[in-house]
C-alpha cells in the first residue's frame, strides 16, 4: 500500500475502533464499508497460523507472515485504540442524551451498509441464496432482541461473555458491546476499565482472544473457499441485526410504533446514510484501477 493510504488505514482504525465501543453498531460494518474487511480477516488468520507454527516449523511461521498486508493491519490497529477512546468520550453522552436521534443515525448508516456486500456479490441472487440470507436474517433478528440478562459476574462467565462478543467484533452487523449488554456484562467491563481492575480485564482479554482464535481461522477458510456464500449470510447477519437500531424500544428490547422525534430521526438516518455511502465511494475511488 502506498504511504499516501496509511493516513486513510489509520481512519479507518478510528472508525472501526469507535463503532466497537458503542452497543448496536458493529465495527465489521465499518470494516467491509471501508473495503478493509478481508484484508483483516485474511491478515488475523496467517497470525494465527504463524503463532501455531511459530515452534514446530518457524520457517512456514515466517511465510504465513510474509502474507500479512502489514501496511494496512498496523494503521488500522494503532487507529483502533483512540476510536475507542474518544468515542467513549464523545460520543457515547450523546447516545445517552439523545437515544432516538442517534440511535436512527447508526440505522442509517447500517442499512446503507447493505449496499457493500450486495455490490460484492456481484451477479444476481438464486431463490437458494435468498432463501438462505433471510433465514439467517431470521436468526439475527429473534438473538438481538432478546430481553437483557443479568448473568453472575464471575471469571468463568466473563471469560465466556467476552469470547462470544469477540466473535461479533468478525461479523458485519453484529455488535459485541451489544452482546455484552445481552449478557448484563457492559457495564462490569466499562467499570472494571476505569477502575484498572487487572483480573477482571485479564480475564476478559483472555476471552476475547480465544474467541477470536476460534472464530476467524474458520472465516478466513470460508471467505476464501466460499465467498459468496459467505458474503450472502454475511447479508443476512446485517439485515437481522438491524432491529437492534430501532429508535423506538422497551427497555426489553420491545419494539414500539414512532412517537417521538420522528422528524428528528429521519434526518439523521438519512444523514448515516448518506455517510456511509460516501465513505464507501472514497474507498473505491482510492483503490488502484487495473
Amino acid at each position: 500500500m502506498p504511504a499516501s493510504r496509511a493516513p486513510w488505514s489509520l481512519a479507518r482504525g478510528v472508525l472501526v475502533g469507535g463503532a466497537e465501543a458503542l452497543p448496536g453498531i458493529s465495527g465489521g460494518t465499518i470494516a467491509l464499508v471501508t473495503g478493509v474487511y478481508e484484508t483483516a480477516v485474511d491478515g488475523a488468520g496467517h497470525v494465527l497460523s504463524a503463532a501455531r507454527l511459530a515452534f514446530s516449523d518457524r520457517v512456514a511461521a515466517r511465510r504465513r507472515l510474509a502474507q500479512v498486508q502489514w501496511s494496512v493491519l498496523v494503521p488500522l490497529l494503532v487507529g483502533t485504540v483512540p476510536g475507542l477512546v474518544l468515542t467513549a468520550a464523545l460520543v457515547a453522552p450523546l447516545l445517552e442524551e439523545h437515544p432516538v436521534p442517534m440511535t436512527a443515525l447508526f440505522l442509517g448508516m447500517t442499512t446503507a451498509a447493505l449496499s457493500v456486500p450486495l455490490r460484492m456479490i456481484g451477479s444476481r441472487w438464486t431463490a437458494g441464496e435468498v432463501v438462505r440470507a433471510l433465514g439467517v436474517a431470521a436468526v439475527v433478528f429473534v438473538l438481538v432482541g432478546l430481553p437483557p440478562q443479568q448473568l453472575p459476574v464471575t471469571y468463568p462467565v466473563v471469560f465466556a461473555g467476552a469470547a462470544v462478543a469477540a466473535c461479533a467484533l468478525a461479523l458485519p452487523g453484529t455488535s459485541g458491546s451489544f452482546l455484552l449488554l445481552t449478557f448484563g456484562l457492559y457495564q462490569p467491563a466499562l467499570t472494571a476499565l476505569n477502575d484498572r481492575d487487572l483480573g477482571f480485564v485479564a480475564v476478559f482479554g483472555a476471552g476475547m482472544l480465544v474467541g477470536l482464535a476460534c472464530f476467524i481461522k474458520g472465516l478466513q477458510w470460508l471467505l476464501a473457499h466460499r465467498r459468496r456464500v459467505t458474503l450472502v449470510l454475511l447479508t443476512g447477519v446485517v439485515v437481522g441485526a438491524l432491529r437492534a437500531l430501532w429508535p423506538w424500544q422497551t427497555e426489553d428490547r420491545g419494539l414500539l410504533a414512532p412517537t417521538d422525534q420522528v422528524l428528528p430521526a429521519i434526518g439523521m438516518a438519512l444523514l448515516g446514510a448518506a455517510l456511509v455511502l460516501g465513505l464507501s465511494a472514497l474507498d473505491r475511488r482510492g483503490r488502484p484501477r487495473g
